[in-house]
């Protein structure tokens, strides 16, 4: 059960190690662009090529659904970034459901863990497999795998690796449940004090009075998708990476106060924040491309 890409390898790995994918569950196709051209999701496009039946139900509730569902008679469920489950679907399997999460259970539960462990400077993160129950990242795990966040991460770096981490550990939980020998771990409540939210539009707005490191952080975890945004000059611009600035003295930088900005319209464009400068190094102008600061100058002055 799962809908975008990062289930994708989970997918591919369990049926090329010659495990019996009976059916696939993903959301509904979805009219996408200005053509509004039918989109299937990457599950469904993975598991078309490979026939296996998909399953693309609008109400996980419905007897309908259910009775499909029944009728392939799995005795294990797979979820990897799909919708929230109810429990007569994920008790249904006799060996139960289990869920691949891209964070070290308990810590970041929720929907954007990728992100939101980059936006807080985390030094390290990873994936964890967990048999679901009621509340939502909280049943009892079976494996983990830590991956370190270099300083150069950003969401689509650390997505990609933490995707093919998964889909490894994905087919050593079958593995070990098939053998009928792997761990069952309870989740550490009080070890769950960061959360890992959905984020929207509102979230992603850059607030300058921060220090300069939190600031490069907050950009490179919602890098490259939904992107950090500021206005300027009236228009909304996407950041997609900045660096902080060592030892600036510019010439009256000192009177800029928070949030405004420095440049030469040529090379660089720098915003003052709580303990100094950071360096806007790419941004998307609104209805533009993602470019370079330098690209940027060449057709525009601020």
């Amino acid at each position: 059960m799962g809908t975008p890409e990062f289930a994708v390898p989970a997918l591919e790995t369990l049926i090329t190690h010659h495990f019996n994918v009976v059916a696939v569950v993903t959301a509904p196709d979805k009219p996408q662009g200005r053509g509004q051209k039918i989109v299937y999701s990457p599950v469904k496009e993975c598991a078309l090529k490979h026939n296996v039946p998909v399953l693309q139900p609008t109400n996980l509730k419905s007897p309908e659904f259910l009775g499909e569902l029944k009728s392939y008679n799995a005795n294990l469920q797979v979820v990897v970034a799909f919708r929230m489950l109810p429990e007569a679907v994920w008790s249904m399997p006799e060996l139960g459901t289990f869920n691949l999460h891209a964070s070290l259970l308990p810590q970041y539960r929720g929907a954007a863990p990728i992100n939101w462990a980059i936006i807080n400077g985390e030094k390290e993160t990873g994936v964890t497999t967990f048999f679901l129950k009621h509340e939502i990242d909280t049943g009892s795990i079976i494996f983990q795998e830590k991956e370190p966040i270099t300083p150069d991460d950003n969401v689509g770096t650390l997505y990609h690796r933490l995707m093919d981490k998964g889909a490894a550990l994905v087919l050593k939980t079958v593995q070990h449940i098939q053998e009928g020998n792997y761990p069952t771990l309870p989740q550490d409540e009080f070890g769950a004090q960061k959360h890992a939210p959905k984020i929207f539009k509102e979230t992603c707005m850059i607030n300058w009075d921060q220090p300069s490191e939190h600031l490069r952080n907050f950009v490179r975890g919602l890098s490259p998708y939904p992107a950090a945004c500021t206005s300027l000059e009236g228009k909304t611009f996407k950041i997609f990476k900045i660096s902080v600035v060592e030892n600036k003295e510019e010439r009256n930088a000192l009177e800029l106060q928070i949030g405004q900005f420095l440049t030469d319209n040529k090379n660089y464009l720098y915003f003052k924040t709580a303990d100094g400068f950071v360096s806007i190094e790419e941004l998307q102008p609104e209805g533009k491309k993602r470019m370079s600061i330098q690209d940027f100058f060449r057709g525009n002055k601020l």
